[in-house]
């Protein structure tokens, strides 16, 4: 019986019956929700390890001279009522915004605007509709002021602030200028379509006040709230393109169709007297390059009081693994990649994790490969799946810094397992494969996809 499972980038597959059931799976964790990487991978690495045991100013730009502008038009609101919004198109600034009803614009005679019909939209918006403090939205709107201070200026009561019980507070209204104008909007969230795109909660600001503004501004900059970076087209680190979801797939289905390249690892689940609820495995060991290091005897069986093995855990990011072998992994890795790059002490107690490098020049960093009992063969990791790189601008003359930490944790002294799993395989280093857990054969399976194109194939299959 095989049941499916895509998440992110990663598939989970449990076959349980003769249909097919289709579903998408997203991932909404983004560094964009933190105040910066260190804030991000420190709490992922402490939520991991749990579960187991700004710009300096708002962006100042100045919109294309009149009879020069670029206008941008696309539809807003619900199917059955959109309204159609045309705004001047500016890659100086990040935010997309118009002239909400009621509207006030001072010092506005003689400003052009695109359309001389031109009237303030009266879109039908909800408080439904409007954005929360905690969201990342709302933090870049307001040049990343923290969430307590958000809900704070959203009239959050104390005890719900300091419960992180402020989810129904909507974000604050907020300042943003232009070099020759300014506004006042609050940030909402509703259908958009242009072309054969449709886009759900996409963000914008409604402004019932401005200064010298009176039309609206499609920004494309780089900021987070910026057209291209909210529909991820223009800007090559967002992948380029609109991302699909990736599958989340219930029931029989060919894995390997239309695909002969695709092969599978395969390892034995192991039972769970204790924790049945768990897909446990044997791992055997990992290699650092060519230098395969053992797994402890607990990581590559159960016992009978539901103790050892690893857990194939989508609920946890970041790998942890026991003591003994988490620190032969990094003595081995750091004998490799130390001999070439400066360790970085300081960014592995900023983020929980290590070791972590300071890639001044370039080298190659060992693959790593994970070997489950009963397959020789072994799952070799993308090196994004292991070595998290990103710039650091902390150091003491602000001079960024490229950086590489690798993405496995210790779990923690092999001695102290009273009662649970030997270590957990988290979902970041699960991400690019289908995992399938196939329930009738009693395995689970792992295999390099690009699951948007997996996304894509099965949805064409289904026409």
């Amino acid at each position: 019986m095989a049941t499916p499972l895509l998440f992110l980038l990663f598939m989970l597959c449990i076959s349980h019956s003769s249909q097919m059931l289709l579903l998408p799976l997203t991932h909404s964790l983004s560094i964009t929700q933190f105040n910066s990487t260190h804030h991000l991978l420190k709490s992922t690495s402490t939520r991991s390890l749990a579960r187991f045991h700004r710009y300096r100013h708002r962006q100042i730009s100045l919109p294309l001279s009149p009879g020069s502008d670029y206008t941008l038009s696309f539809n807003l609101g619900p199917h059955h009522h959109p309204q159609l919004i045309t705004l001047y198109m500016d890659t100086g600034s990040d935010l997309v915004w118009f002239p909400c009803a009621p509207f006030e614009c001072i010092l506005c005679e003689g400003k052009p605007i695109p359309n001389p019909k031109f009237k303030p939209h009266n879109l039908t918006l909800s408080q439904s509709d409007a954005v929360s403090c905690q969201s990342r939205a709302c933090s870049a709107a307001h040049n990343h002021v923290s969430n307590s201070d958000l809900c704070a200026m959203a009239r959050c009561r104390l005890d719900n602030i300091e419960m992180h019980d402020c989810s129904s507070a909507t974000c604050p209204p907020f300042y943003y200028a232009y070099a020759d104008g300014s506004l006042v909007a609050k940030l909402y969230r509703n259908t958009l379509s242009i072309s054969s795109l449709l886009l759900r909660n996409f963000t914008f600001g409604c402004a019932h006040t401005t200064l010298a503004e009176p039309t609206g501004v499609a920004g494309f900059g780089r900021g987070v709230l910026s057209f291209p970076a909210q529909l991820s087209i223009l800007n090559p680190r967002l992948g380029g393109r609109v991302n699909p979801p990736s599958p989340l797939i219930l029931g029989r289905y060919d894995s390997t169709k239309g695909d002969e390249d695709v092969e599978f690892v395969y390892t034995s689940m192991l039972p769970n007297p204790k924790h049945p609820y768990f897909y446990c495995v044997g791992l055997a060991g990992i290699s650092v390059g060519d230098k395969k290091l053992p797994a402890p005897e607990m990581l590559k069986k159960v016992d009978y009081k539901g103790n050892g093995g690893v857990v194939v855990d989508s609920g946890t990011t970041f790998t942890m693994l026991p003591a003994s072998l988490y620190n032969s992994v990094v003595t081995e890795f750091n004998a490799r990649v130390g001999r070439v790059h400066v360790r970085a002490s300081e960014i592995e107690n900023k983020t929980g994790l290590g070791p972590c490098y300071y890639l001044d020049r370039v080298s190659e960093v060992p693959t790593v490969t994970f070997h489950f009992v009963g397959n020789d063969s072994g799952v070799v990791l993308p090196r994004r799946n292991y070595f998290y790189e990103f710039l650091d601008g902390s150091d003491e003359v602000r001079r960024k810094r490229k950086v590489g930490c690798m993405m496995l944790m210790n779990g923690g002294d092999d001695t102290e397992l009273v009662d649970g799993p030997g270590a957990t395989l988290g979902n970041y280093q699960q991400q690019g494969f289908e995992v399938v857990y196939d329930l009738e054969k009693q395995r689970v399976g792992f295999a390099k996809r690009q699951c948007a194109l997996l996304w894509d194939n099965l949805n064409h299959g289904k026409k």
